[in-house]
């Protein structure tokens, strides 16, 4: 993991675009039509789906529009003039849906697309569509109090000076993060520098727990999660009617320069009221469910309640597909209830993704659509799992009632059904099924070799898919030729024909991160995976707030443990700067960390500042440099320094998700 990896590893949520070019149309499957062109059972598919649904978007439009100020137009380059964000890149949204589209999805996309500063009440502003999420101003008595500032500096400075632009000057007097996850603080700097929010003062707000968890979500499995993340937001995919339409939540991740500022304000009660540059919030903590650290808030004398991304215009994920722990469906079911006693008289509820809900009587109606969802996910997957069944079998039959379904508020265009229930399965019994043969099953590679086998060959068994592909039996083409791509990577055919199913379940898919995973696994099929790369965000203004043990702690996950057999080193490492004393010991091929010095005499002893032990131990410069800089003392066996500094795997994030 080098420097570039540590960040991919904290941005817990966005890439940008891989390199590589969109799929080639020249080479064609025998029975299978060219790439980007839907089947007639994906068009029927869809035609079913439009009859199923009453998808005109009129009202929604009407919300997803209201109080628009001014739209904005053209692109946000940094500073060395790479395109940040594309207002017009999805221009091409707009009309009856295409073939190759979901219509559900399509409608989804069209509601996203409503980029623009909106005045959502009294005194309160969003600039939606400059970024995967909402920032919201609220007018204050000195100033602009502003509610979560973006992903990254560039999108959060665009979105600022438009505001300015239109509504006129005013400083940020206060700022409220709503939750942990990147996309919701990461623009802070470009609004509010550290030394200005410290001289001024500005009191900056967010819920218990935040630095921890912001800093650190994904820090452990980051290359890991961020290759799956470049599959869950379409990363390089082209943007068409072929490719990457939406991404449920919002258009699409930014790829800019990511930071944070430290809250001076902490939430951790039930109900906790604040008075912010004379504006009353009323805030209540709302941990572990959509965020392990998030908060929602009411503006009484506004009649106003901030949902957070508790609840948005979309099922969210009780599990999300890039990889994380998963989230507890019940608790969020109850953030939710206890959400409509606290509206108070609210007649607009705000999210910080999507638009608006106005009136009380809507409001309540939105909340519990979303409330019950989640617990009809939960206990019917309880239920069910209490009757003997998997989750795989949970999740092929259940349905959200009538009642839930018809509102599409409440769809999967972000979190599915499907995956959902999988997630609370996981919640409660974990991986193992019970069956006796999944309990130490083969690898997949050398199961593929032998089912592939048991089909007749490859060609026997690409015939058979090429059948299913024929009758529009695109799960079983897919689960086929896995068996096939996996046990043989070198035939053109079987990948050729898998990428072709797997576009035509893309097409298929209500879900835009299902949508995006086929269409990804699809282009790696055809390209390989992408090349090793940068991050699309940088995040090295956040690094700095990492915590130390849990730079240790990743660190220690990345020591070749077979390599390490038999070594064994005791570091006592001190961090002049900020006054630290660890002990680093390797034993039994595990690197372990303390707090202090280290006990009996150490192989050697380090001492130098945190920026270049942080520098040293990911890969931002070679271990000899970092030894030989000013400022830094080695004494001991360095050698055997050196050694532990090269045990330490350095991942490139790029690995094969659909060919391995």
């Amino acid at each position: 993991m080098n420097a570039r990896m540590l960040a991919v590893a904290l941005s817990a949520a966005l890439l940008s675009a891989c390199a590589g070019n969109a799929p080639s149309r020249s080479a064609r499957t025998p029975g299978a039509p060219a790439s980007g062109t839907a089947t007639e059972a994906t068009r029927a598919h869809n035609a079913a789906v439009a009859r199923a649904y009453d998808l005109q978007d009129g009202a929604a439009m009407a919300d997803a529009t209201r109080g628009l100020v001014a739209a904005p137009h053209g692109q946000i380059r940094a500073a060395d003039g790479r395109v940040v964000w594309d207002f017009d890149s999805f221009a091409f949204v707009q009309g009856p849906p295409p073939d190759t589209v979901n219509p559900s999805l399509w409608r989804q996309a069209r509601l996203n697309n409503q980029a623009g500063l909106f005045k959502v009440g009294e005194g309160i502003w969003q600039l939606r569509g400059f970024d995967l999420s909402n920032l919201t101003l609220i007018e204050g008595r000195t100033g602009w109090i502003v509610v979560d500032p973006l992903t990254v500096r560039e999108t959060a400075q665009a979105a600022m000076a438009f505001a300015r632009q239109h509504l006129g000057e005013r400083p940020v007097s206060a700022m409220v993060f709503t939750h942990s996850h990147v996309d919701h603080f990461g623009g802070a700097l470009a609004l509010l520098s550290a030394d200005e929010a410290q001289a001024r003062p500005v009191p900056v707000v967010a819920p218990s727990g935040f630095m921890e968890e912001a800093t650190s979500e994904n820090l452990m499995a980051g290359p890991a999660m961020g290759r799956r993340a470049g599959y869950l937001y379409g990363a390089g995919l082209e943007r068409s009617a072929t490719g990457l339409v939406d991404n449920g939540l919002g258009k699409a991740s930014p790829a800019g320069r990511a930071g944070i500022l430290a809250p001076t304000l902490l939430i951790d009660q039930p109900r906790q009221e604040l008075t912010l540059d004379g504006v009353r919030f009323v805030f209540h903590s709302v941990p572990d469910a959509e965020a392990p650290a998030e908060l929602v808030f009411s503006l009484p004398d506004r009649k106003a309640f901030a949902g957070a991304e508790i609840v948005t215009q979309t099922l969210h994920n009780v599990y999300t597909l890039r990889g994380a722990k998963v989230r507890d469906a019940r608790k969020w079911a109850d953030h939710i209830d206890r959400m409509i006693d606290q509206l108070g008289d609210a007649e607009v509820l705000f999210n910080q993704h999507h638009w608006p809900v106005w009136g009380r009587d809507r409001i309540v109606d939105f909340l519990k659509a979303h409330r019950d969802s989640y617990r009809y996910i939960h206990d019917q997957t309880v239920r069910g799992m209490n009757r003997g069944l998997t989750a795989a079998e949970i999740a092929e039959t259940l349905r959200l009632p009538r009642s839930l379904d018809a509102r599409l508020e409440v769809h999967g265009y972000y979190g599915t059904v499907k995956h959902n229930v999988r997630a609370v399965f996981q919640y409660y019994l974990g991986w193992f099924d019970a069956h006796p043969a999944n309990l130490d099953p083969l690898p997949p590679v050398e199961a593929a070799r032998r089912y592939v086998a048991l089909a007749g060959g490859s060609q026997a068994a690409i015939a058979q898919a090429r059948q299913a592909y024929a009758e529009g039996d695109y799960r079983w083409t897919a689960e086929l030729l896995r068996h096939v791509v996996l046990a043989d990577p070198g035939p053109t055919e079987a990948r050729e024909l898998q990428a072709r199913a797997f576009e035509q379940l893309a097409y298929q898919a209500e879900s835009a991160s299902w949508r995006n995973f086929y269409l990804a696994g699809a282009r790696e099929l055809l390209q390989g995976p992408p090349p090793a790369r940068a991050s699309g965000i940088s995040l090295a203004d956040m690094l700095p707030h990492v915590p130390t043990e849990r730079l240790l702690e990743a660190m220690e996950a990345r020591l070749d443990g077979p390599a390490a057999e038999n070594f064994e080193i005791a570091v006592d490492l001190e961090l002049t700067d900020s006054g630290e004393r660890w002990a680093l010991w390797v034993e039994n091929a595990v690197l372990h960390h303390r707090r202090g010095a280290v006990w009996g005499a150490p192989t050697v002893r380090l001492a130098m500042g945190r920026p270049a032990f942080l520098q040293m131990v990911s890969g931002g410069v070679p271990p000899d440099t970092a030894l030989a800089a000013a400022g830094v003392r080695a004494s001991g066996d360095v050698q055997a320094l050196r050694r532990l500094l090269g045990l330490l795997g350095r991942e490139s994030g790029n690995f094969p998700i659909v060919t391995r």
